[in-house]
C-alpha cells in the first residue's frame, strides 16, 4: 500500500483473547463460568418480544441500573453500564487518562491494558511486581497520570486487601484510581466499600466471570457521580446505544436472583481450594488464588510442553511466553468433573515424565 496512506493510519498492537475452539473440549482458558446463567435469565430470552428489536434501546440502560443500584445500595448517578468490563474500561481510559504524566499499571497484569494506552496514546509505566507476584504500593506514590489494577489481579489470581487500596487513593488523591474487579466475587471485600470516601475512586466490574454471562458482553463501573457524568459524556460522544435489548433485560434479571449468584459463586470456590490440594500433591505450586482460576508452575515440567500437551488432550489453557510467567500456566478453575478431567491427565502425564528420567 502507498505508504503515505500508511502514515496515517493509527497502528497498535491489538490484543490476544484465549483461544475460542469450535470443537468440544474442556474449556479452561479463558475464565468463564462453567454453569448455566441464572435460570430467569432463560425464561427472560423466550419471553422476549422480538418486535421489541425494531426500537433502539435505552440509552441510559435504566432497568439494568436500577437492579445494580438496589443490589450494591449506591445511587443511580453513581453507576456507568457498558458492552462487558473491556467497553467501560475503555471508556475510562479515554475518559480519565488525559495527562502527559505516565498512567500507571503493573508490569504483569491485564494485557488490554497497554493496548489501550497505545491506541489512545497515553504514556503508561509499569511498575514491578515483587518476587511473589504483588503490587508494591510505594510504586504507585510517584507522579502520574491515574493508576489501574486488577484486584484480585490476571494472570496471578493475588487479591489485595482495602487497607492496601486505601494507601494507594490516599497518596494520590490528584488521580483517577481505577481498581478493576473482574473477580472480586471469588475473593473478598470489594473496593466499593470505600467509594464515598474517595471521589477519585472508579470500581469496575463484570457479568463474564461470577454472573455466568460472557456471551452477553454486561460490564459496570461505580464511582463519584461527577466521575460518572463525564463517562456517559464520552459515551455519549462515542456510540449512545451501546447496551442492547436482550442485555439489558437480561442482565437485570440475573441482578435479582441473588441466591443463584452466591451458589455459583460458593460452588467454583470450594473447587478452587480442593484443586489447589490436589495440584499440590503432584508438586505444582502456585500463587494465593482468590479468583476464578489458578495460576500455577511445577519444577519439573516445561510450562509450555505442558501447555501442548494438555491441548493434545483437548483440555485448553492459557500460556503466556512472557517474561517472569512463561513457567506458569493460567488454569480456569471449571466444573468438579472437568478440573477431575484435568487432574486425571496430569497425574499421567507425572508418572510419564518420571518414568522417562529413570530411563535416562
Amino acid at each position: 500500500m502507498n505508504q503515505a496512506i500508511l502514515d496515517k493510519i493509527r497502528k497498535v498492537e491489538p490484543y490476544v483473547p484465549g483461544e475460542q475452539p469450535k470443537e468440544r473440549v474442556i474449556k479452561l482458558n479463558t475464565n468463564e463460568n462453567p454453569y448455566p446463567p441464572a435460570p430467569g435469565v432463560a425464561k427472560v430470552l423466550k419471553e422476549m418480544d422480538a418486535d421489541s428489536l425494531r426500537l433502539y434501546p435505552d440509552p441510559a440502560a435504566d432497568i439494568l441500573v436500577e437492579e445494580l443500584s438496589r443490589f450494591y445500595r449506591v445511587g443511580k448517578e453513581q453507576i456507568f453500564v457498558g458492552v462487558g468490563s473491556d467497553d467501560v474500561l475503555s471508556m475510562c481510559f479515554l475518559t480519565f487518562f488525559n495527562s502527559d504524566k505516565p498512567i500507571l499499571f503493573p508490569d504483569i497484569t491485564y494485557s488490554f491494558y497497554k493496548v489501550w494506552a497505545q491506541l489512545y496514546r497515553i504514556p503508561y509505566r509499569c511498575p514491578k511486581l515483587d518476587e511473589q507476584f504483588c503490587l508494591v504500593k510505594e510504586d504507585y506514590y510517584a507522579e502520574n497520570g491515574g493508576i489501574i489494577f486488577p484486584n484480585p489481579n490476571a494472570p496471578t489470581a493475588i487479591y489485595e486487601d482495602l487497607d492496601f487500596i486505601e494507601d494507594i487513593l490516599r497518596h494520590n488523591p490528584d488521580s483517577v484510581v481505577i481498581v478493576d474487579e473482574a473477580y472480586i466475587d471469588f475473593a473478598g471485600k470489594s473496593a466499593l466499600e470505600l467509594i464515598d470516601r474517595y471521589e477519585n475512586l472508579l470500581v469496575v466490574q463484570t457479568f463474564s466471570k461470577s454472573r455466568s454471562m460472557a456471551g452477553m458482553r454486561i460490564g459496570f463501573a461505580i464511582g463519584n457521580p461527577e466521575l460518572i457524568g463525564y463517562l456517559n459524556d464520552a459515551k455519549y460522544s462515542f456510540n449512545s446505544y451501546t447496551m442492547n435489548q436482550a442485555a439489558l433485560l437480561c442482565g437485570a434479571q440475573s441482578v435479582k436472583e441473588e441466591t443463584y449468584f452466591h451458589e455459583c459463586v460458593d460452588r467454583i470456590v470450594e473447587t478452587r481450594e480442593w484443586a489447589k490440594q490436589e495440584l499440590a500433591e503432584l508438586g505444582f505450586t502456585y500463587t494465593d488464588s482468590r479468583a476464578n482460576f489458578l495460576f500455577v508452575t511445577h519444577p519439573e515440567f516445561e510450562a509450555s510442553e505442558l501447555f501442548e500437551a494438555l491441548k493434545r488432550e483437548k483440555i485448553y489453557v492459557r500460556y503466556w511466553n512472557s517474561e517472569r510467567i512463561r513457567q506458569y500456566l493460567r488454569i480456569t478453575v471449571g466444573t468438579r468433573q472437568e478440573m477431575e478431567s484435568l487432574l486425571e491427565f496430569l497425574k499421567k502425564y507425572s508418572k510419564e515424565r518420571g518414568k522417562g528420567k529413570k530411563e535416562c
